[in-house]
């Protein structure tokens, strides 16, 4: 049965995905993905692989991502560990910093109990099909391991979230001055970055499941649950609502009146900005 799924690998953590399996994935992903012609260039050239890691904050996601980190230093790769996360933010940093591929953990809209791994490639981008089939092979394979001055370090990425709404708020075409905004932000991983982006953009900020506590992620909360963002639009009178899911890859909205604004009239609106 195949590892990997359409967006990673997922399941129930300490079930099926364990520290055991998060640790071999990470060496495997190394390997493989130590292979190209830019990664074989910074080795020659006595430098070691860079990976960037970032989780969301469901509880499991602590030992998960230890043991990501651990297979990847294992492996002679140099991890910058940026903490709890979007999972755009960890793509934007992969590409921002010229680092070799990234780790997110997280299971983005599932429950708690569940939890994923999902590895980007150079520059933020998904892995290929043909990719993710030779990291499983790899799992299975003896594979040398450095030592001495050769194994990887692990270190804090102190400026990550600063990195990336700096980045969001040079994206924007104008300031949000005079709008007030709604955020639920599913008790996930943009609890941080997505209140500060709000706010430092200019807009009054009403915040909502910014309490994340390692269980609550999703729960009765987020792009999966409006009701409660609907209601809060309405009772401040806010202009619009916006909720994440659990690692803030997707987001569905509400306007003032709590109606939904979907995937596609979100598009639409973006197209005509």
């Amino acid at each position: 049965m195949a590892l990997f799924g359409t967006d990673g690998v997922r399941g129930l953590a300490n079930g099926p995905l364990t520290a055991d399996i998060a640790l071999t994935l990470a060496q495997a992903t190394a390997v493989v993905l130590g292979q190209g012609r830019i990664a074989e260039a910074r080795k020659a050239a006595g430098k070691r692989l860079t990976a960037v890691v970032a989780r969301d904050p469901r509880i499991s996601g602590h030992f998960l991502s230890a043991a990501v980190e651990a297979g990847l230093a294992s492996s002679g790769v140099d991890v910058l560990d940026a903490g709890t996360l979007p999972t755009p933010a960890a793509a934007f940093l992969i590409a921002d910093i010229d680092a070799d591929f990234g780790v997110m953990i997280s299971a983005s809209h599932n429950p708690a109990p569940d939890n994923g791994i999902k590895i980007f490639a150079r520059g933020g981008v998904k892995l290929p099909d043909v990719v993710e089939q030779r990291i499983e092979e790899a799992m299975a394979g003896e594979n040398l391991r450095p030592t001495g001055a050769d194994v990887g370090r692990v270190s804090r990425f102190s400026d990550a979230e600063d990195r990336y709404v700096i980045h969001l708020l040079a994206s924007l075409p104008h300031r949000l001055d005079g709008i007030h905004v709604v955020l639920d932000c599913a008790h996930g991983a943009a609890s941080g970055a997505s209140p500060e982006a709000f706010s430092n953009a200019g807009a009054k900020v009403t915040v909502i499941g910014a309490d994340p506590d390692g269980i609550n992620i999703n729960d009765g909360v987020g792009s999966t649950h409006l009701d409660k963002l609907a209601a809060e639009v309405v009772r401040v009178g806010a202009d619009v609502g916006i909720a994440h899911d659990g690692d803030a890859d997707r987001c569905l909205a509400v306007d003032a009146e709590g109606n939904v604004i979907d995937g596609d009239q979100i598009m639409a609106v973006i197209a005509l900005a």
